[in-house]
């Protein structure tokens, strides 16, 4: 599912849904060979080229340090990040309470993404650089998307057009 926002309005202009069979079962750190088709397909539907990618996945914050917003990322050639949930790899301290509040997620001494609450008092989303963005910037462009929630608007938004994608699917498999 790809879901084409416009970045000042935090409005969908368009969505793409490509269903194929997974290739592989979920394996965790091979989310990219069971869903990267499937999702780059669908962002080269849209009638729009988009300038970002916000992916529900990892980017640098993966055990070979390429996960599914990398792959799509340089599959695609555009700018990507990964916003996760929950945690892959990594070790961190416990952001503040605060939206905004952040800390440095940390595997091996090196920093592979952040821990960013973007709501006051919710759990924290796991933010890591995929490809031409840097941590800061992904850092910036989740906060700049979350409006009174805890994943970016467009992340939210693609999760409710493939569930109707999913209805509207098993609706004509009754007829």
């Amino acid at each position: 599912m790809a879901v084409l926002y416009d970045f000042v309005t935090l409005t969908p202009l368009e969505a793409a849904c490509v269903i194929e069979p997974p290739p592989l079962p979920y394996i965790p750190g091979f989310l990219a060979f069971r869903e990267g088709p499937a999702l780059a397909a669908a962002v080269r539907r849209l009638t729009r080229r988009p300038d970002l990618l916000i992916v529900d996945g990892q980017g640098i914050a993966h055990p070979r340090r390429c996960g599914l917003a990398c792959h799509l990322g340089v599959e695609l050639g555009l700018p990507a990040l990964g916003c996760a949930k929950s945690r892959l790899i990594g070790r961190y301290a416990e952001p503040a309470a605060e939206r905004g509040a952040h800390t440095p997620l940390m595997h091996l001494d090196a920093t592979i993404g952040a821990v960013v609450r973007t709501r006051n008092g919710v759990k924290p989303v796991f933010v890591s650089p995929g490809h031409l963005l840097t941590l800061d910037d992904a850092i910036a462009l989740v906060l700049r998307t979350t409006a009174g929630f805890r994943l970016p608007e467009p992340q939210r938004a693609a999760d409710r057009h493939a569930a109707a994608c999913k209805r509207r699917l098993l609706a004509e498999a009754d007829v």
